[in-house]
């Protein structure tokens, strides 16, 4: 079972390595494009699980209209996001209770952050970004394509331990529409911080407008 605390401390700790290693996949930036063309102007974004800001916050450094919203568990990533992307908001916070108002946002996108939350915890997770959702608002996620968890004492030889709890891609699927999605494609990614055959799913939803 994936320990929040052991996740927090885990990303505080490595955060230095962790702004090395990470190269974010071009296919991640296309994807949050092709995100960008279908919201309003002067739309609002949530990005849950931010991390430094790669690779969304950055990007949308250059959408001066949009307004966006950063948020992440671990006071480091957040030190570090806030001194690469000038002018966005952020905030410390727990995905299974996310700190801002329902129906704020027109999209929320959260790339390789799900992954870190307790299995039993993923629908609470998804059932959230309904939550901060308006009616026909986006949800830009990446899961892992099968059901594993794990854990490394010493990830990216930082000497510090991470921990993961992912879905996979089918449990995935049922989540979001348990939480009134419509899935609206699918794409797989490669993964610059596993090994070479590792991928993962991004999915693009729509939450219904009953």
């Amino acid at each position: 079972m994936v320990d929040k605390n052991v996740v927090r401390r885990g990303y505080d700790g490595l955060a230095e390595t962790y702004a090395t290693e990470r190269d974010p996949d071009d296919r991640e930036g296309e994807l949050l494009e092709g995100l960008l063309e279908r919201l309003p102007e002067s739309g609002r974004l949530l990005d849950v699980g931010c991390g430094q800001g790669e690779p969304v916050l950055e990007c949308l450094t250059d959408e001066p209209q949009l307004e966006t919203l950063g948020i992440d568990l671990s006071r480091e990533q957040l030190r570090f996001a806030r001194e690469a992307t000038a002018g966005v908001s952020l905030a410390r916070g727990d995905m299974t209770a996310l700190p801002v108002e329902t129906n704020a946002f027109d999209a929320v996108t959260a790339f390789h952050s799900v992954i870190h939350v307790p299995k039993d915890d993923h629908q609470a997770v998804i059932d959230e970004f309904a939550r901060v959702l308006r009616p026909d608002g986006f949800v830009l996620m990446t899961e892992g394509t099968n059901d594993w968890q794990g854990t490394n004492p010493d990830w990216l030889e930082s000497g510090v331990e991470m921990q993961w709890h992912i879905a996979g891609a089918e449990r995935t699927r049922e989540q979001l529409r348990n939480a009134g999605f419509d899935i609206c494609d699918e794409w797989l990614v490669g993964d610059e911080l596993a090994d070479e055959d590792a991928h993962w799913t991004v999915f693009l939803a729509r939450l219904k407008d009953y």
